[in-house]
């Protein structure tokens, strides 16, 4: 049995109608019927509500419907894909944040003829390439995972 026809049959046992139905977990009415014809597919949050509601197993309303199987699939890996991105993201705002105070510094440096933060060996060596290393990792990271996960 499909989802959509799984769906209409718990619904019934229960005697709800899809007003109902849709009340119980904070959809429209639209939405239920969509799904019991086929039209749409519910997301994995909705499918966990309708598993509790109906008191039976996400895999007793997944295991025949191969496209639903693919959606929850998807879903899944949605939800883990924003926790890397925003590190990614954060790791390229911090180089861009790096980048922008070593201008200024060279900025002050230059005009007012300091030498605020001048730094020998290693450290200027740290201090010129990290904000740019920090750039790519996080450019090249973020990318990846928005090419692995869309």
């Amino acid at each position: 049995m499909i989802f959509s026809e799984r769906l209409k049959t718990e619904r019934e046992k229960m005697g709800w109608s899809q007003t109902e139905l849709a009340e119980k977990i904070h959809v429209s009415r639209q939405s239920v019927s969509k799904w019991e014809t086929g039209k749409s597919l519910p997301s994995i949050e909705v499918l966990i509500d309708l598993s509790d509601l109906f008191g039976i197993t996400i895999d007793e309303m997944l295991r025949s419907d191969r496209e639903l199987k693919e959606k929850v699939i998807q879903d899944s890996k949605q939800l883990a894909h924003p926790r890397w991105k925003v590190f990614f993201d954060s790791v390229f705002m911090i180089g861009v944040f790096l980048l922008v105070a070593k201008l200024i510094i060279l900025g002050i440096n230059y005009f007012a003829g300091t030498e605020f933060l001048m730094l020998e060996g290693f450290a200027r060596l740290a201090a010129n390439f990290g904000p740019l290393v920090l750039m790519v990792i996080g450019g090249i990271g973020s990318d990846s995972l928005k090419d692995k996960y869309q």
